[in-house]
Protein backbone atom coordinates (compact mmCIF):
# COMPACT_ATOMS: atom_id res chain seq x y z
CA UNK A 1 0.00 0.00 0.00
CA UNK A 2 1.58 3.46 -0.81
CA UNK A 3 2.17 5.88 1.62
CA UNK A 4 -1.64 7.71 2.07
CA UNK A 5 -1.73 11.76 3.43
CA UNK A 6 -3.93 12.91 5.99
CA UNK A 7 -5.98 15.89 4.32
CA UNK A 8 -6.83 19.18 6.75
CA UNK A 9 -10.52 17.74 5.95
CA UNK A 10 -9.60 14.67 7.65
CA UNK A 11 -6.97 16.00 10.40
CA UNK A 12 -9.93 17.98 11.24
CA UNK A 13 -12.46 15.28 11.50
CA UNK A 14 -9.30 13.50 14.21
CA UNK A 15 -9.31 16.75 16.29
CA UNK A 16 -12.96 16.88 16.72
CA UNK A 17 -12.56 13.07 17.74
CA UNK A 18 -9.81 13.27 20.36
CA UNK A 19 -11.69 16.21 21.93
CA UNK A 20 -14.90 14.80 22.09
CA UNK A 21 -13.27 11.48 23.50
CA UNK A 22 -10.60 12.96 25.85
CA UNK A 23 -10.80 16.74 26.21
CA UNK A 24 -7.48 17.11 24.48
CA UNK A 25 -6.97 20.08 21.90
CA UNK A 26 -4.51 19.24 18.79
CA UNK A 27 -3.31 22.26 16.84
CA UNK A 28 -2.31 22.43 13.40
CA UNK A 29 1.09 21.81 14.27
CA UNK A 30 -0.14 18.04 15.22
CA UNK A 31 -1.40 16.81 11.77
CA UNK A 32 1.82 15.21 10.50
CA UNK A 33 1.95 13.21 14.45
CA UNK A 34 -1.74 12.52 13.79
CA UNK A 35 -1.18 11.17 10.42
CA UNK A 36 2.03 9.70 11.50
CA UNK A 37 0.38 7.40 14.81
CA UNK A 38 -2.66 6.44 12.61
CA UNK A 39 -0.85 5.03 9.61
CA UNK A 40 0.09 1.50 10.78
CA UNK A 41 -3.56 1.02 11.58
CA UNK A 42 -4.79 2.05 8.83
CA UNK A 43 -2.28 -0.62 7.54
CA UNK A 44 -3.01 -3.48 9.96
CA UNK A 45 -6.52 -3.03 8.84
CA UNK A 46 -6.52 -2.24 4.91
CA UNK A 47 -8.34 0.96 4.78
CA UNK A 48 -7.17 3.34 2.40
CA UNK A 49 -7.93 6.54 3.55
CA UNK A 50 -7.91 8.88 7.25
CA UNK A 51 -11.49 9.52 6.31
CA UNK A 52 -12.47 5.75 5.82
CA UNK A 53 -10.92 5.02 9.20
CA UNK A 54 -13.02 7.96 10.43
CA UNK A 55 -16.36 6.60 9.55
CA UNK A 56 -15.05 3.19 11.34
CA UNK A 57 -14.64 4.95 14.36
CA UNK A 58 -17.80 7.18 14.24
CA UNK A 59 -19.66 4.07 13.52
CA UNK A 60 -20.25 2.68 16.70
CA UNK A 61 -19.13 -0.70 15.36
CA UNK A 62 -16.01 -1.04 16.23
CA UNK A 63 -15.23 -0.16 19.90
CA UNK A 64 -12.02 -1.79 20.57
CA UNK A 65 -10.51 0.10 17.19
CA UNK A 66 -11.92 3.73 18.90
CA UNK A 67 -9.51 2.43 22.45
CA UNK A 68 -6.70 1.91 19.79
CA UNK A 69 -7.00 5.25 18.29
CA UNK A 70 -7.43 6.98 21.62
CA UNK A 71 -4.32 5.12 22.66
CA UNK A 72 -1.93 6.05 19.61
CA UNK A 73 -3.10 10.17 20.19
CA UNK A 74 -2.89 10.76 23.61
CA UNK A 75 0.53 8.13 24.46
CA UNK A 76 3.17 10.18 26.22
CA UNK A 77 7.00 9.80 27.05
CA UNK A 78 7.76 9.89 30.85
CA UNK A 79 10.92 8.96 33.20
CA UNK A 80 10.88 8.00 37.08
CA UNK A 81 11.07 10.57 39.33
CA UNK A 82 10.28 13.51 36.87
CA UNK A 83 10.62 17.12 38.62
CA UNK A 84 12.47 15.79 41.61
CA UNK A 85 11.44 18.45 43.73
CA UNK A 86 7.69 16.89 43.83
CA UNK A 87 9.29 13.67 44.79
CA UNK A 88 11.24 16.27 47.78
CA UNK A 89 7.43 17.61 48.81
CA UNK A 90 6.12 14.31 49.07
CA UNK A 91 9.08 13.00 51.05
CA UNK A 92 8.82 15.76 53.51
CA UNK A 93 4.52 15.35 53.76
CA UNK A 94 4.75 12.37 54.66
CA UNK A 95 7.23 12.44 57.27
CA UNK A 96 5.50 14.82 58.77
CA UNK A 97 3.27 13.44 61.87
CA UNK A 98 -0.24 12.96 60.85
CA UNK A 99 -2.96 12.78 62.71
CA UNK A 100 -5.91 9.33 62.66
CA UNK A 101 -4.96 6.08 60.95
CA UNK A 102 -6.24 6.05 57.59
CA UNK A 103 -3.99 5.27 54.66
CA UNK A 104 -2.01 7.52 53.18
CA UNK A 105 -2.82 7.99 49.26
CA UNK A 106 -1.39 9.38 46.63
CA UNK A 107 -3.35 9.33 42.87
CA UNK A 108 -1.53 9.47 39.48
CA UNK A 109 -3.60 10.72 37.37
CA UNK A 110 -2.39 10.42 33.91
CA UNK A 111 0.17 7.86 34.96
CA UNK A 112 1.04 6.80 31.38
CA UNK A 113 3.36 3.90 31.38
CA UNK A 114 3.69 3.85 35.30
CA UNK A 115 6.80 5.20 36.21
CA UNK A 116 5.24 8.21 37.76
CA UNK A 117 3.13 5.93 40.12
CA UNK A 118 6.06 3.62 40.75
CA UNK A 119 8.06 6.85 41.51
CA UNK A 120 5.64 7.80 44.37
CA UNK A 121 5.57 4.27 45.66
CA UNK A 122 9.08 4.32 46.17
CA UNK A 123 8.82 7.21 48.08
CA UNK A 124 6.00 5.75 49.96
CA UNK A 125 7.48 2.27 50.59
CA UNK A 126 10.90 4.34 51.97
CA UNK A 127 8.71 6.73 54.42
CA UNK A 128 5.85 4.77 55.48
CA UNK A 129 7.16 1.46 55.56
CA UNK A 130 5.55 0.39 58.87
CA UNK A 131 2.29 2.65 57.81
CA UNK A 132 -0.52 1.88 55.65
CA UNK A 133 -0.08 3.68 52.17
CA UNK A 134 -1.75 3.29 48.55
CA UNK A 135 -1.02 4.61 45.28
CA UNK A 136 -3.47 4.97 42.33
CA UNK A 137 -2.22 5.24 38.92
CA UNK A 138 -4.63 6.19 35.89
CA UNK A 139 -4.78 6.91 32.56
CA UNK A 140 -7.29 6.80 29.37
CA UNK A 141 -5.31 4.75 27.37
CA UNK A 142 -5.24 1.31 27.99
CA UNK A 143 -2.16 0.04 26.14
CA UNK A 144 -0.17 2.17 28.04
CA UNK A 145 -2.14 1.15 31.45
CA UNK A 146 -0.71 -2.94 30.51
CA UNK A 147 2.47 -2.22 30.50
CA UNK A 148 2.46 -0.17 33.94
CA UNK A 149 1.36 -3.18 35.26
CA UNK A 150 4.28 -5.15 34.08
CA UNK A 151 6.70 -2.69 35.13
CA UNK A 152 9.46 -3.39 33.04
CA UNK A 153 11.02 -0.79 31.31
CA UNK A 154 14.40 0.37 29.56
CA UNK A 155 17.36 0.57 31.79
CA UNK A 156 17.25 4.63 30.54
CA UNK A 157 14.17 5.53 31.71
CA UNK A 158 15.89 4.88 35.20
CA UNK A 159 18.14 7.89 34.96
CA UNK A 160 16.82 9.86 37.80
CA UNK A 161 15.79 7.00 40.07
CA UNK A 162 18.21 7.43 43.65
CA UNK A 163 20.91 4.96 43.69
CA UNK A 164 19.40 3.50 47.29
CA UNK A 165 15.86 3.46 45.45
CA UNK A 166 17.36 1.66 42.46
CA UNK A 167 19.18 -1.33 44.68
CA UNK A 168 15.81 -1.75 46.62
CA UNK A 169 13.03 -1.85 44.77
CA UNK A 170 13.86 -2.58 41.18
CA UNK A 171 16.03 -5.23 38.94
CA UNK A 172 18.18 -5.19 36.93
CA UNK A 173 17.66 -7.85 33.60
CA UNK A 174 20.39 -9.82 32.52
CA UNK A 175 20.77 -11.71 29.16
CA UNK A 176 18.09 -11.53 26.86
CA UNK A 177 16.84 -8.63 29.63
CA UNK A 178 20.01 -6.90 29.30
CA UNK A 179 19.48 -3.49 29.55
CA UNK A 180 15.90 -3.23 31.24
CA UNK A 181 14.83 -2.99 34.56
CA UNK A 182 11.53 -4.74 36.32
CA UNK A 183 9.97 -2.94 39.50
CA UNK A 184 9.98 -5.27 42.23
CA UNK A 185 7.32 -7.73 42.91
CA UNK A 186 5.70 -6.71 45.95
CA UNK A 187 6.00 -2.60 44.70
CA UNK A 188 4.34 -3.66 41.65
CA UNK A 189 1.50 -4.73 43.71
CA UNK A 190 1.17 -1.96 46.12
CA UNK A 191 -0.03 0.20 43.11
CA UNK A 192 -3.35 -0.35 41.54
CA UNK A 193 -3.42 1.22 37.64
CA UNK A 194 -6.84 1.83 36.35
CA UNK A 195 -8.71 2.79 33.32
CA UNK A 196 -9.92 6.76 34.18
CA UNK A 197 -11.16 9.14 31.29
CA UNK A 198 -10.48 13.08 33.33
CA UNK A 199 -12.64 14.57 30.49
CA UNK A 200 -16.25 12.65 32.08
CA UNK A 201 -17.60 11.94 35.73
CA UNK A 202 -14.81 10.13 38.02
CA UNK A 203 -15.48 7.00 39.30
CA UNK A 204 -15.18 5.90 43.10
CA UNK A 205 -11.64 6.38 43.62
CA UNK A 206 -11.47 7.84 47.41
CA UNK A 207 -10.13 11.06 48.31
CA UNK A 208 -6.61 11.78 48.36
CA UNK A 209 -3.90 13.50 50.58
CA UNK A 210 -1.83 14.06 47.11
CA UNK A 211 -2.57 14.05 43.62
CA UNK A 212 0.38 14.67 40.64
CA UNK A 213 -1.42 15.79 37.25
CA UNK A 214 1.21 16.80 35.19
CA UNK A 215 2.04 18.31 31.97
CA UNK A 216 -2.06 16.92 31.34
CA UNK A 217 -3.63 20.49 31.01
CA UNK A 218 -1.41 21.71 28.47
CA UNK A 219 -3.36 19.38 25.65
CA UNK A 220 -6.88 20.81 27.32
CA UNK A 221 -7.98 24.57 26.30
CA UNK A 222 -9.77 26.78 28.86
CA UNK A 223 -13.40 25.27 29.75
CA UNK A 224 -11.71 21.68 29.63
CA UNK A 225 -9.23 22.86 31.99
CA UNK A 226 -11.81 24.32 34.36
CA UNK A 227 -13.78 21.07 34.60
CA UNK A 228 -11.26 18.75 34.90
CA UNK A 229 -9.36 20.79 37.94
CA UNK A 230 -12.83 20.97 39.47
CA UNK A 231 -13.20 17.15 39.37
CA UNK A 232 -10.09 16.25 40.89
CA UNK A 233 -10.01 18.69 43.30
CA UNK A 234 -13.07 17.47 44.73
CA UNK A 235 -11.23 14.27 45.75
CA UNK A 236 -8.42 16.36 47.50
CA UNK A 237 -8.55 15.86 51.49
CA UNK A 238 -8.49 19.56 53.38
CA UNK A 239 -4.70 19.91 53.58
CA UNK A 240 -3.87 17.92 50.95
CA UNK A 241 -1.76 18.55 47.36
CA UNK A 242 -2.02 18.87 44.45
CA UNK A 243 0.96 18.92 41.95
CA UNK A 244 0.82 20.24 37.96
CA UNK A 245 3.64 20.47 35.69
CA UNK A 246 6.59 23.38 35.89
CA UNK A 247 5.37 24.89 32.49
CA UNK A 248 1.56 24.94 34.39
CA UNK A 249 -0.74 26.94 35.99
CA UNK A 250 -4.31 27.37 37.75
CA UNK A 251 -4.08 31.07 37.26
CA UNK A 252 -7.52 31.41 35.94
CA UNK A 253 -8.69 27.94 36.41
CA UNK A 254 -9.46 27.43 40.37
CA UNK A 255 -9.46 29.08 43.46
CA UNK A 256 -9.73 26.25 45.03
CA UNK A 257 -6.35 25.54 46.32
CA UNK A 258 -3.23 27.91 47.09
CA UNK A 259 -0.18 28.24 45.05
CA UNK A 260 2.52 27.01 47.82
CA UNK A 261 5.55 27.25 44.67
CA UNK A 262 5.13 27.22 41.11
CA UNK A 263 3.67 23.96 40.58
CA UNK A 264 3.00 23.26 43.39
CA UNK A 265 -0.87 24.09 45.18
CA UNK A 266 -2.36 22.73 48.75
CA UNK A 267 -5.80 22.65 49.52
CA UNK A 268 -7.31 24.81 52.33
CA UNK A 269 -8.07 22.60 55.78
CA UNK A 270 -11.30 23.24 56.75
Amino acid sequence: MSQIVISDQEFSQFQRFIYETAGITLSAAKKALVGGRLAKRLQQRQINSYGAYFRLLASGEAPGEVQAAVDLLTTNETYFFREMKHFELLRDVVSSPRPGTEPFRVWSAASSTGEEAYSIAMVLADRLSRSAWEVVGSDISARVLEKARLGHYPLDRATHIPPDYLKRYCLRGHGSQEGTLLVERNLRNRVQFLPVNLNQPLPALGSFDVVFLRNVMIYFNQETKQQVVARILSLVKPGGYFLIGHSETLNGISDAVQALAPSIYQKPRV
